[in-house]
């Protein structure tokens, strides 16, 4: 049996495609002919991506079915979502507003977010040193190595008591560690294709503009996870509250982008799959991936999805897709008081 919550999202991207309902299917049409026809009842979601036209129809099935239609820019950036009515459990969105409120319990979970983030990135670089590191100048080496200690000094550090401002503090700073070396990651000849700092909003170069692009997808997955147990995706512990962003949803996705977006992006690249041709760059300086390069690019990570690794806590072997939905599991049990503490994901 499938499972719908981790490899069932519609994604459409072709300008000018148009979603309607066929009996119990949802079918896209391009230039007035039908290119794909897909059960209802196998979709977890359905993501238009830029000018792609959704019939009336499609959407009050959708509703009924518990089938979440998020709308995204070209780019990437989440416009709207629509859903249905919400069945997430009201006694435990209550004991996570008590946690949010609560500093001593939101910065427990928001140093086990940074404390998985860090390791994650961590090993990212370890594994680049392992593959590339003989071909590395010695300065270059140099500087992945400090960086991978950094990482877990940063890591350490959040194992002890401290203020939620000091451990955003600790995130921020790993953060620009990790990134001011991400570019001997990159191994290609492309000189189009390098990477100086992270840049968003609008992202300025193709590295962003790829990383931009897969966060977006991750951060999508991570809130239909938490909406899927109840939790509120506005509420979380790490991103301070901000109207219209998904707090919560952005704490999950830390944990995972290492591994799930970060590590993609640079198969892509390392493999020749995306070049700089495959990017637009505007006038407002904004660069973007062009329309059959985000198509690959979508294709590539509902392939990443599908890989199966061992949940270190739960012993067991899982889709990559699935992991939104089981820490999401793990976070209502911890933010219950059925856990001890959140056992974030971190990779072996």
């Amino acid at each position: 049996m499938v499972d719908r919550r981790y490899l069932n999202t519609l994604y459409v991207s072709t300008e000018g495609a148009y979603l309607r309902k066929d009996g119990e299917n949802a079918v896209v049409e391009i230039d007035g002919v039908e290119r794909l026809r897909a059960p209802l009842h196998k979709l977890g979601a359905i993501a238009p991506m830029g000018r792609v036209g959704v019939s009336t129809g499609l959407v009050a099935a959708a509703m009924e079915s518990g089938i979440a239609i998020t709308y995204f820019s070209e780019s990437g950036r989440f416009l709207a979502r629509v859903e249905g009515p919400v069945s997430g459990n009201v006694l435990l969105r209550r004991d996570q507003f008590r946690a949010h409120e609560s500093g001593e319990t939101s910065v427990k979970f928001a140093a086990a977010i940074v404390i998985a983030k860090t390791s994650n990135q961590r090993a990212v670089l370890q594994r680049a040193l392992r593959d590339h590191g003989a071909v590395l100048e010695p300065t270059q080496r140099g500087a992945l190595e400090n960086v991978v200690d950094a990482l877990a000094d940063a890591a350490r550090r959040c194992l002890k008591s401290r203020p939620l401002d000091e451990v955003r503090g600790i995130e921020g700073e790993a953060a620009r560690g990790y990134f001011s070396v991400f570019d001997l990651l990159i191994r290609t000849g492309d000189e189009g294709l390098r990477f100086k700092a992270r840049s968003r909003r609008p992202p300025l170069d193709p590295i962003n503009a790829l990383l931009s692009f897969l966060y977006t997808l991750l951060v999508h997955d991570c809130r239909s996870a938490l909406e899927g147990v109840g939790l509120d995706p506005a509420v979380g512990f790490l991103h301070r509250l901000r109207p219209g962003r998904p707090s919560l949803a952005l704490d999950l996705m830390e944990e995972l982008r290492p591994h799930v977006a970060d590590r993609l992006a640079l198969t892509l690249l390392n493999r020749g799959e995306l070049g700089a041709r495959d990017f637009r760059a505007f006038d407002n300086g904004a660069t973007l991936l062009e329309d059959a390069a985000r198509k690959r690019v979508l294709i590539a990570y509902q392939e990443r999805k599908r890989e199966e690794i061992e949940h270190p806590f739960l012993k067991e072997k899982t889709p990559i897709g699935l992991l939104p939905h089981l820490q999401a599991q793990l976070l209502a049990k911890a933010v219950r008081g059925d856990l001890d503490g959140y056992p974030p994901m971190i990779w072996k």
